[in-house]
């Protein structure tokens, strides 16, 4: 039996008992709230691993040919490792200024009248600029040439950026780039097309706010 002032083992004062309760509420709480984070986390890197796994198939799908378009893909990555980076690849495929940086890049496919070519498009501080992965053949006259397949659109002539969805098949997805002289062109099977997206339209706002 426990006295008033005497020590028992067994008996703990009530304000420690309160304590001891609002510590345990606030370990749970915090367990809590790092459980559901780390479910977000999961949940929001599961949404873009499949994202990217429906991207990548459909970007091979773009292609005339499934298998080349696989093996254009892993010789563009073997390209990049040798060569040193897309930065380097820009540099040596267009024109620059010394002040202008790539800002990005994406593997996707431009369309054209003889249908969709694979390549990848260049975002950088001063353009838009496209070149396609392989050479394509030219009629000029009796000869035939190879040539890189190139779209160059300074900044200060792009007009709008317009994402869009096939109503048929969701999965194929378009960037819509038009210039202020009406020229359009189609960009399609982006293996990131939401990053491509915002990044585009990224810049076309950034680059409208400073000439307004």
């Amino acid at each position: 039996m426990s006295t008033l002032n005497g020590f028992n083992a067994y008996v703990t004062d009530a304000p420690a008992l309160e304590s001891s309760l609002t510590s345990f509420k606030e370990t749970m709480d915090t367990l809590r709230d790092v459980l559901g984070r780390w479910t977000k986390k999961v949940g929001e890197a599961t949404r873009k691993a499949e994202d990217l796994a429906g991207n990548t198939w459909q970007h091979l799908r773009t292609s005339p040919s499934f298998a080349e378009a696989a093996m254009g893909r892993i010789a563009q990555g073997t390209k990049v490792l040798a060569e040193g980076g897309y930065e380097k690849i820009f540099r040596q495929t267009f024109e620059t200024v010394p002040e202008e940086q790539l800002e990005n890049s994406f593997a996707c496919y431009l369309s054209t009248s003889a249908g969709p070519v694979m390549g990848v498009l260049y975002v950088s501080t001063a353009k838009l600029a496209y070149c396609s992965d392989s050479r394509l053949a030219y009629k000029t006259g009796s000869h035939t040439e190879w040539n890189h397949y190139k779209v160059v659109i300074p900044l200060h002539q792009l007009k709008s950026v317009n994402p869009s969805t096939s109503r048929v098949n969701h999965s194929e997805k378009y960037i819509q780039v038009i210039s202020l002289d009406s020229h359009e062109f189609w960009f399609m099977g982006f293996l990131y097309y939401d990053a491509a997206v915002k990044c585009l339209q990224d810049v076309l706002q950034l680059h409208s706010f400073h000439f307004v």
